[in-house]
Formats: C-alpha cells, sequence, structure tokens
C-alpha cells in the first residue's frame, strides 16, 4: 500500500480501494478527465478531496474565482473517501480544557467556533441536493471503562459552561437500555449534533457543486514537480504544466514524500483501519438492543468507533497498521473484529464482508493548521485534522479560499501558525510505535 512515508509518488489514476463505500455509492460522477494541455491561472488546487473540493468551491461561489483541482488518482481517493462518514464538531485530538489552559478562553471558544461553523457549512451543501445517507442525528462519546464516567462528566460541564453545549450525560444503564447494549460501555455523553454519511457520496457531492461554480477537476493528473519560476508556481503533470499565482496544497495524511520543503516533516501519517459486517438480523439487532444509529466512539487513547450503516450492517474501526507495507495484514481487521464480538457477545457467527484502510495525518500539537508553506505565502495548505476532518476540512477550504485571496483569517492558532516540525522525523514511526503501546497500557489501567 502507498505510504507517503517511504514513496514519493502516489500513483496515478489508481482505482478506488475495494471498500464499502466504493462498492455501495453507484458510478462516480463526471470530472474533467486527464490534463493533457498546458494551463497559465490563477490558483491550482492539489488534491481532490474534501478539502481542495471545498476550496475550489468557494473560490467559485464566494470570490468568483474559478480554479483547477489536480488529482492524482479519483476523487476522494484518499481520506475523505475511505473515512467512517462521522459528522462531528472535533476538535481533532486536544482537549478543549487544555487549549483553555494554553491559550486562554477567548482562542478556545474561537477554535470551538470554528469547528462548529464546520458543521454548519457540511450541512449548507448537503442542502444543496446532496444524496450522502444522511442518517438521524446523535453522536454518543462512551466511557470504555469506569474511572472514564467522571473525566467525560467534566467534559460535559467545561463544554456547557463555556459554550452553551447542551451535552446529555448518560448513565451505563441509559445507554444499554435506550440506545445499545454494549458490553464495553460504562456512561457516555450524548451529543445531538453529530450524525453519520456515506462520506465518498458527500465528496462526490462537493465535486458536483464546484464543478458546477466553474472549477475544473483534472483525475488521473499527478503533480511530479513543483517549483517557483518568474514570479509563478510551475507544477509539472504527466501530460501538462500548470503555471499559477498560487498553489494549494490539499493532499493532507497523502502527501508524498519529499513533496515540498514547507511541509516536510510536519505530519504523521497514521493508518486507521475499518471493517463492515454482512447485515445484522432483526434477531441480532435485539439480542444487542440495537435501537440507535447514532455515531459512537469510546474514550481509549487509541479509540474505536462504529455505527449502524441504514442497511444494518455494522461499521467499526480503529487503528491499523504502522506502516503501509503491512496495511493488508488481515490480523488488523480480525483484531477489530474480535473487539466488536467485545461489546457485542450475541455476534460470535458475525463475519466481516469489507475491511480497508487508509491514512489520518496527525500533527505534533494535536490541532490542524491552515498556513503557507513559502516565505511569499504563494504556496498554502491545511494539514494535521488527527482523525477528525470530515467537518472540518470544508471549513478548512473555505479558509483557505479567503487566504487565497489575501484575507484576514481568525487570531487563531488553526490559522497564524505553521505545522510544527517533529524532532527526528526518521524516527516518527518508531515513535508511533511506542505510543500505541503506551495507549495500549493507559487504555488498561488508568
Amino acid at each position: 500500500m502507498y505510504d507517503p512515508l517511504h514513496h514519493t509518488f502516489a500513483g496515478q489514476a489508481e482505482p478506488y480501494p475495494d471498500s464499502y463505500w466504493a462498492q455501495h455509492s453507484g458510478p462516480a460522477p463526471a470530472a474533467d478527465g486527464v490534463l493533457n494541455r498546458d494551463l497559465d491561472l490563477d490558483v491550482v488546487i492539489i488534491g481532490a478531496g474534501y478539502t481542495g473540493l471545498s476550496t475550489a468551491y468557494h473560490l467559485a461561489v464566494e470570490h468568483g474565482v474559478k480554479a483547477v483541482v489536480l488529482e492524482a488518482n479519483q476523487t476522494a481517493w484518499g481520506c475523505s473517501g475511505r473515512n467512517a462518514g462521522f459528522v462531528l464538531k472535533s476538535s481533532g485530538r486536544k482537549p478543549y480544557a487544555q487549549m483553555q489552559k494554553q491559550w486562554g478562553d477567548a482562542v478556545m471558544r474561537g477554535i470551538y467556533q470554528e469547528f462548529c461553523a464546520g458543521v454548519d457549512t457540511v450541512k449548507a451543501l448537503i442542502s444543496k441536493g446532496i444524496d450522502c445517507e444522511v442518517q438521524a442525528p446523535g453522536y454518543l462519546r462512551m466511557a470504555h471503562k469506569p474511572a472514564m464516567v467522571k473525566v467525560i462528566a467534566a467534559q460535559a460541564a467545561l463544554q456547557q459552561q463555556m459554550f452553551g453545549y447542551q451535552v446529555e450525560v448518560l448513565s451505563q444503564q441509559q445507554v444499554r437500555q435506550q440506545y445499545v447494549d454494549d458490553q464495553q460501555a460504562f456512561g457516555a455523553l450524548r451529543y445531538a449534533d453529530g450524525f453519520g454519511v456515506n462520506p465518498l457520496k458527500l465528496a462526490w457531492g462537493y465535486q458536483r457543486l464546484a464543478r458546477e461554480a466553474g472549477a475544473r477537476i483534472y483525475t488521473g493528473s499527478p503533480v511530479l514537480s513543483m517549483q517557483a519560476v518568474g514570479g509563478k508556481q510551475q507544477l509539472h503533470t504527466p501530460q501538462g504544466i500548470v503555471t499559477a499565482k498560487k498553489v494549494v496544497i490539499a493532499t493532507n495524511g497523502y502527501t508524498a514524500k519529499n513533496f515540498h520543503p514547507g511541509i516536510q516533516a510536519r505530519t504523521l501519517p497514521v493508518l486507521s483501519q475499518i471493517i463492515v459486517t454482512e447485515p445484522l438480523t432483526e434477531a441480532q439487532l435485539q439480542a444487542c438492543n440495537f435501537l440507535t444509529s447514532h455515531v459512537v466512539m469510546d474514550t481509549r487513547a487509541l479509540k474505536y468507533y462504529y455505527r449502524k450503516l441504514p442497511d444494518n450492517r455494522l461499521l467499526f474501526g480503529g487503528r491499523g497498521a504502522i506502516t503501509g507495507k503491512d496495511a493488508e495484514n488481515p490480523y488488523y481487521a480480525e483484531r477489530l473484529l474480535q473487539v466488536l464480538k467485545l461489546s457485542f457477545p450475541a455476534l460470535q457467527p458475525i463475519r466481516y464482508q469489507y475491511k480497508w484502510a487508509g491514512w489520518v495525518c496527525m500533527a505534533l500539537d494535536d490541532i490542524p493548521h491552515i498556513y503557507q508553506a513559502d516565505e511569499r505565502g504563494d504556496v498554502l495548505y491545511s494539514m494535521g485534522y488527527c482523525g477528525s476532518g470530515l467537518s472540518f476540512s470544508v471549513q478548512a477550504g473555505k479558509r483557505l479560499a479567503e487566504r487565497v485571496m489575501g484575507l484576514a483569517l481568525p487570531e487563531l492558532p488553526l490559522y497564524q501558525t505553521a505545522l510544527p516540525k517533529f524532532p527526528l522525523p526518521a524516527l516518527r514511526r518508531l515513535g508511533q510505535w511506542g505510543y500505541f503501546h503506551y495507549g495500549k497500557w493507559q487504555d488498561r489501567w488508568f
């Protein structure tokens, strides 16, 4: 499997992975084909995932700029088409309490408002006719052991106090009787505004909106090299050269090794693994008291997450292999299946019918950054969503469009600071291995 830490080329016109989404979303919508000529334009965007498509859409609709998007493989071939489809007001991996301590109340609230705006923008775009199988709203953050019940209650109190965010604290009995009889749940927070979608169809909807607004999206058109020439940026693809005043790098966890010096060693791509089971029977659903279609995530350092899909299959996800070389090892899918059965002992005979992996982009400081990769500010990027990018990536695209146009962005660390470099970047995977072992120990004992 393509590994961004080791490979300098993400492929060209590679097919979608054999995922549940790719098999259940119908034919992909038309793009603009392979770029086979030279172009000279104002803005070019690299990557046709949520971030790139949102940037193209907002440039066209809000600023009258019709950008070109270059995608190496297929629209949403990367994380945008492989994720679990959780639409959440999520802050990446950095808790709001830590933001408050580090930056103060005003900055914490500002970041919260940006994540809220991301969800609002997703809803607004879906309302423009995107059929992405939106499920009934609700998000359960499950306490995976008794010690976490007090922790999530404190989180709820902070969010209610600081944001006026209505969070319901559920007991173990309430969770198991009213939502789902998860044997590893000891209580939960219930948020009323998270929901599940088909992430690939959502991205295809963004593509349609962006093209209707005037953007052009070229698939099978990888950027092989990029350099500044005569005050502009020159991008080489296999069959054409694009010269542009501004470049947006929207490749996130799929950014190839040595792609641009301004982003080198600033991210850690981490594999996430997902399985989807065969459809559950009514008897199996009743045995698990599976009454909800809420999206669910636990409180582990090495998180597990799941949801019941519209056809009564269970999607279940967690961490995957350390390297791309090991990504297809069936051990990781089997491990997820065994954890699922710990939560639902009545599902011992269940099997998975789909398994796939994808790269999540981690930042050293656990928050995303929208910033410039060069001194002049002609090359911009948004990266480091830490596994929570479905909704915020759309807000990031909107902010990238504003930055392309020279507009000031909010005075928040998300927008005013670069992604920090990883110390000893050659050892990032070794550090990841160490963290995984620490996380397993922490999740068990503390």
